[in-house]
């Protein structure tokens, strides 16, 4: 897993309005999913065993952290802050906080 701080990322100097580059990757398939979750106090992502899928996964914590694990890796990921998964990499999220995790997710083929 890579996670990155937005507000540390440069800004593209060539862009009329200030603009960050998150991630940039060539994708395999066009394939793309998007989505939003809220995953409130106490809950786990997936409820059992691990979450594992064939596409990259990127997401943004908008609102909240949470715990994430993977590759025998335990980190806190919150707002502000982006991950990047690739595919096949195992992982689960936990939300230890006393307040709702808001995060944007993208899947890529």
């Amino acid at each position: 897993m890579e996670v990155l701080k937005i507000d540390r990322l440069p800004e593209d100097t060539n862009a009329a309005v200030p603009l960050k580059n998150v991630f940039e990757q060539a994708a395999v398939s066009g394939k793309l999913k998007m989505g939003t979750v809220t995953i409130p106090p106490g809950k786990r992502v997936p409820l059992k065993g691990v979450s594992n899928h064939e596409e990259n996964e990127y997401s943004i914590i908008i609102k909240g952290s949470i715990m994430t694990e993977t590759n025998g890796q335990t980190l806190r990921v919150s707002s502000g802050e982006a991950t990047f998964i690739p595919a096949g990499q195992e992982h689960i999220a936990y939300n230890d906080s006393n307040e709702d995790c808001e995060i944007i997710w993208v899947l890529v083929g």
